[in-house]
C-alpha cells in the first residue's frame, strides 16, 4: 500500500557526507531509516514521527539528521562525519503507531552506502 524508493547512496571517504532520500507513495505516522551491514542484523538508525519527534541510534547521534518534507512525502537522512562502520545497505521504512512504539511494515529496496578509510 506504501511504496518507498531510496536514493542518494554511494561511496565516500571517511569524514565525508551523504544525503539519502526516500520518496513515499503516501504518508504514514512512523518513518525511519534502518541499515544492515554484511553478516549483521538490521538495526534502526533514526526515526521521525508525524509529530516531528526524532530518535537516533547512539552510534550516529551528532552525525546524522533525519528530516521529512510532508508536502512531498519524502524522507531524508543527512549523514555527516561518516566512518567505515557506517557501511551498510540503508533502508527507509514506514509504519503505524502501536501502543508502545512504532511498528514498521513497509520497506524500501535499499541503497548501498560504502565508507572507505
Amino acid at each position: 500500500q506504501v511504496q518507498l524508493v531510496e536514493s542518494g547512496g554511494g561511496s565516500v571517504q571517511a569524514g565525508g557526507s551523504l544525503r539519502l532520500s526516500c520518496a513515499a507513495s503516501s504518508s504514514r505516522y512512523c518513518l525511519g531509516w534502518f541499515r544492515q551491514a554484511p553478516g549483521k542484523e538490521r538495526e534502526g538508525v533514526a526515526t521521525i514521527a508525524r509529530n516531528g519527534i526524532t530518535t537516533y541510534a547512539d552510534s550516529v547521534k551528532g552525525r546524522f539528521t533525519i528530516s521529512k518534507d510532508n508536502a512531498k512525502n519524502t524522507l531524508y537522512l543527512q549523514m555527516n562525519s561518516l566512518i567505515p562502520d557506517d557501511t551498510a545497505v540503508y533502508y527507509c521504512a514506514a509504519g503505524f503507531l502501536g501502543w508502545v512504539r512504532c511498528e514498521y511494515n513497509y520497506w524500501g529496496q535499499g541503497t548501498q552506502v560504502t565508507v572507505s578509510s
